[in-house]
């Protein structure tokens, strides 16, 4: 069970799609012509139901099986929104928008379940309902959370979901999944430190916000160090501090913006509370205040055990697969559908390109067959068609 036949046969076709995506970037919820070009496919497919605007602009494709109905209803998802960067790339289908580009291979994604969609309407060869998830604002807007709010999950009786990303560095075409937590829980908080601001040169009338905000940000590494288990994992990373304005003030406010990553919701709790205990304890210890603001992001991905199996089994057939993997500290907003039902999260390798996020990233066209024969026996084997 290597590349499917008809998968190979669309290669050129998956490949036009994911490139006219590519040169038309579109970011979080305005994915606009993606959503639109998403459904006129799916209908051109014989999608047995096409329906637009679930989480503002995410597009759901249903396919029913040999059956018509009842069996297992199984959803597939795919990312469609791009990022705020310059693309730095010469390939001839770049983006023509200023700004904007598909620097994390959501059209890779995007193209790969249309792939599976055209596939899954003309063979049918399962008993029971294929549900194609066409997502919005992955990139910090919560889109997988926005598409559940709007019933995404009871409204199309889903039972089981899946999700998969590009990952830079792996062979083209080969997979990596593992059990449990697979990627972190992304929190932010904002610290504003209230000192008292005065002349550089009487500092003993001062209250000093940029010594005490430099105090907490190093204290803050101390969460990781000696708070929480050293067989667990956790990120605290401070990203921007801002005080002052000029060489001869002391600053009267400081203002730290920082990122929490965590896999488990103890170690989630643990890092809020003591990030609000060392900023105002040592605050406090310089005569200043400290007010923490602490927002939990999206939570982290958890595939379940069940699932993980049956779907690296499906990967090693199609291709080869590491299941071993270590937990990435990226986040993933496919953990709320993760939340919501059962399933998994897997890697798809994209070969020795640039890394996502990155100015100079392309998706890997050759990895798109792979996918979709992923995809498409991913609904075929878990609902068999009867003999």
């Amino acid at each position: 069970m290597p590349i499917i036949n008809r998968v190979a046969d669309m290669a050129d076709e998956i490949a036009g799609w994911r490139r006219d995506m590519h040169e038309h970037p579109e970011l979080l919820y305005e994915v606009h012509r993606t959503a639109a070009l998403v459904a006129a496919k799916l209908r051109d497919f014989g999608c047995d139901e096409v329906v637009e605007g679930i989480g503002r602009t995410g597009v759901v494709g249903v396919i029913k099986g040999r059956r018509g109905t009842g069996g297992k209803v199984v959803g597939l998802r795919a990312d469609m929104d791009a990022l705020p960067i310059e693309e730095a790339t010469d390939v001839p289908y770049k983006s023509k928008t200023p700004g904007l580009m598909h620097a994390c291979g959501h059209d890779g994604h995007t193209a790969m379940l249309l792939g599976a969609a055209k596939y899954l309407a003309e063979t049918r060869n399962f008993d029971g309902t294929a549900v194609m998830i066409f997502q919005p604002a992955e990139e910090g807007g919560g889109g997988g959370d926005a598409m559940i709010k709007d019933g995404l999950m009871t409204r199309f009786g889903i039972q089981e979901v899946y999700g998969m990303h590009n990952w830079p560095g792996k062979p083209v075409g080969a997979f990596s999944v593992r059990k449990g937590p697979t990627m972190a829980a992304a929190d932010r908080f904002t610290i504003t430190v209230e000192g008292k601001g005065g002349h550089a040169a009487h500092p003993h009338h001062c209250i000093d916000t940029l010594l005490v905000g430099a105090q907490i940000v190093v204290a803050l590494q101390s969460i990781a160090a000696r708070n929480v288990d050293p067989l667990e994992s956790i990120v605290i990373s401070t990203c921007t501090f801002k005080a002052g304005e000029t060489f001869n003030v002391i600053p009267q406010t400081a203002t730290l913006l920082g990122t929490v990553r965590t896999l488990k919701p103890d170690v989630q709790d643990l890092a809020e509370r003591r990030i609000g205990e060392i900023a105002t304890g040592i605050a406090a210890s310089f005569g200043a205040t400290a007010h923490v603001e602490y927002n939990r992001g999206y939570p982290a991905t958890v595939n379940h055990d069940e699932q993980t199996d049956f779907v690296a089994g499906i990967a090693a057939a199609v291709s080869s697969v590491e299941t071993d993997i270590p937990p990435q500290m990226g986040a993933e907003d496919f953990s709320y559908m993760l939340n919501e039902r059962p399933g998994a999260y897997l890697f798809l390798g994209n070969g020795e390109s640039a890394l996502c996020h990155h100015p100079a990233y392309d998706f890997d066209d050759a990895a798109a067959p792979y996918g979709v024969s992923l995809w498409a026996k991913i609904i075929e084997e878990r609902m068999p068609a009867a003999a």
